[in-house]
């Protein structure tokens, strides 16, 4: 599939509440992101370079090189500014005077034209005599849009205040509605459920949350353009044969904070019982329990040099428990548990028989599929810190997955132990009743307050840019939610099983059964928070009398 290269624009202005910006919900019928609030954008398209005889206030090399590219970033830019004007009604252009353009100019009359490609941006200019300022954008961010998706853009984002006397509206074809709004107030819509965000977006709203006032906003987004993240294919060994990794392949994060200099000597599969030192100090050991739920295999972290901190042992398996203790030398301090599924916890009793260790972690809830042999010798609580000799982990209570689930952060390193709060390639299950979906997105919020660099899960590889992946898992929950409240909404009262079966029509029939599982999470959060309500195994949206 190709990538294709596009530019978004986010319009910014101040009122007396603060700073506010521009976003158009996206037409329910899109085949990308239906339903969604934006920013105005789209793709770069070849006639873009005829406008740059247009631009006034910085050149296309200068440009690029803020952009990192050899040339062609004034096209980004221009790119931006045609989509705002198309899809916004706004037009970031200048006179032959030099000021800005109000509402009444007559180029306004032509904004359907430009739409439907009748004319160009460089035409338009041509004909008003009009100019482009790009020294009014400032470069923001650089987004590509990961596999699977309907279609993938390669997305600049940049950042400008609106011009004075220009009115927004929306286009009424691909965009719906339109809102001026504070970056807080659409974050905090998104996560009541209220606004469809993508990661994008969400990223962006929180940088501008920090802003008060245009002025300081551009300020910094001129001296700041985004750091250059690695995305070009990285070397790697796979099967002990070189192979070369692409940006979102699973293991390629890892490669590249082990392997800075592409080598190619990093492993890219998790083979069990074979330790990788992912961290200073830091030793990941997967279990031999390869499967559906559990990937590869549980993974175990050994923290320390000479005195070790044993994460999550895993299952009561003798062969890993052996490898454990041969890694160790049997000095064994400390076990750590993240929660009590069968695949986590179980080693530790083994643990403590043989070595004497102090056990960390907190006891099994009711329910099925939970380790009663676990016993901790502490129950720490949230915000507690516990020595190792790789580093002081900060405990950070997660409940969602698990009412008893843990993650630990080594501080020093900003390395998050997820336990199965976050996992690679998919979303972990949260089944009632000790699953608990409003749970575990607050828990997913509150994880955003902390500082980290990369996440270490308890299945798959290491991963990187850790505030990415949390927003993305939990748009991704938001957006289902969104979509089983809109299902509830037309059909209530409903039963869960037809519900699931309209909300999960993008699911194989056959897995409707664990589908229900998540959708009575999302009903029991909406239930919650008085949107949803329950009765005789029916769902409504009113409380029944």
């Amino acid at each position: 599939m190709d990538i294709r290269p596009a530019a978004t624009l986010v319009l910014t202005r101040d009122t007396e509440n603060g700073l506010e910006v521009l976003l158009l919900q996206r037409t329910w019928d899109a085949v990308f992101m239906p339903g969604y609030f934006v920013f105005p954008g789209g793709s770069v398209n070849a006639e873009e370079t005829d406008a740059q005889a247009h631009v006034v206030g910085i050149r296309d090399s200068a440009i690029s090189q803020i952009m990192s590219l050899t040339a062609g970033g004034a096209d980004y830019m221009l790119a931006a500014v045609r989509e705002c004007f198309e899809e916004a009604g706004i037009f970031l252009a200048q006179d032959s005077n030099g000021t800005l353009i109000d509402q009444a100019h007559p180029v306004h009359n032509e904004r359907m034209a430009l739409f439907r490609e009748q004319v160009s941006l460089a035409a338009l200019c041509e004909q008003h005599k009009l100019s482009v300022p790009l020294d009014r954008l400032a470069y923001l961010s650089h987004w590509v849009t990961p596999p699977g998706l309907a279609r993938r853009f390669d997305t600049r984002f940049f950042v400008a205040v609106a011009p004075e006397g220009q009115v927004a509206r929306h286009d009424g074809i691909e965009t719906i509605d339109q809102v001026w709004i504070s970056p807080a107030r659409a974050l905090a819509a998104h996560r009541d459920g209220d606004m469809l965000l993508g990661l994008p977006t969400i990223r962006t709203l929180r940088v501008l949350s920090d802003f008060n006032h245009t002025a300081e906003l551009m300020r910094y987004a001129h001296a700041n353009p985004p750091e250059v993240f690695p995305d070009q294919p990285w070397p790697a060994l796979r099967k002990g044969q070189p192979v070369v990794l692409e940006p979102n392949a699973p293991a390629y994060d890892e490669a590249v904070k082990l392997d800075p200099e592409g080598e190619g000597f990093v492993r890219a599969e998790i083979t069990p019982g074979e330790p990788v030192e992912i961290a200073a100090g830091v030793i990941r050991l997967t279990a031999p329990n390869p499967g559906m739920m559990t990937g590869p295999g549980t993974n175990t972290y050994i923290l320390g040099h000479e005195r070790f901190t044993v994460l999550d042992p895993g299952p009561a398996e003798a062969r890993h428990i052996e490898r454990i203790l041969e890694l160790t030398g049997g000095i064994v301090d400390q076990v750590v548990v993240t929660h009590t599924h069968p695949d986590h916890s179980p080693a530790t009793a083994e643990l403590k028989a043989r070595t004497g260790c102090r056990v960390f972690g907190l006891p099994a809830p009711g329910g099925p599929s939970q380790d009663r042999t676990f016993a901790p010798d502490d129950q720490p609580k949230h915000g507690d810190l516990i020595v190792t000799e790789a580093g002081i982990l900060k405990v950070l209570h997660t409940p969602g997955h698990a009412s008893n689930h843990l993650c630990y952060l080594l501080l020093e390193q900003e390395l998050l132990f997820s336990g199965d709060h976050i996992m690679q390639g998919s979303t972990v299950v949260i089944n009632p009743p000790d699953g608990d979906m409003k749970a575990y997105i607050d828990s997913m919020h509150d994880l955003l307050s902390e500082s980290m660099r990369f996440i270490a899960p308890a299945h798959g590889f290491l991963m990187a840019e850790p505030p990415v992946v949390i927003d993305y898992l939990v748009t991704h929950r938001l957006s289902r939610e969104h979509k089983i409240w809109r299902v509830l909404e037309a059909g209530a009262p409903i039963s869960l099983k037809d519900l699931t079966a309209r909300a999960y029509d993008d699911v194989p029939t056959a897995l409707h059964g664990v589908a229900s599982r998540s959708a009575l999470a999302h009903l029991l959060k909406l239930e919650v928070e008085h949107r949803a309500f329950q009765a005789d195994d029916l769902w409504h949206t009113v409380k029944p009398d």
